[in-house]
């Protein structure tokens, strides 16, 4: 998508800087996907935090014992 937007020519510096971009397009475009990104997992943080995925735990019967036996290390 093409926008005409306005940004300070120091910024515009310094986003070319930190994105590594040569041309300015490229830099915004890569700017705005970091921004992106970054809104999206610090949603799927507060998530985390506030317990949306936790599952209650499977009961496991106390005579199964571990399901994955011990390494065999040879002595």
């Amino acid at each position: 998508m093409r926008i005409s937007v306005e940004i300070d020519d120091a910024l515009m510096t310094e986003v070319i800087a930190l994105t590594g971009e040569k041309n300015k397009s490229p830099a915004v475009a890569k700017a705005v996907r970091q921004f992106v990104l970054r809104a999206k997992a610090r949603e799927f943080g507060r998530l985390i935090r506030e317990g949306a995925f936790d599952y209650p735990e499977p009961m496991v019967a106390e005579d199964e014992g571990n399901p994955v036996p011990p390494l065999h290390v040879p002595q």
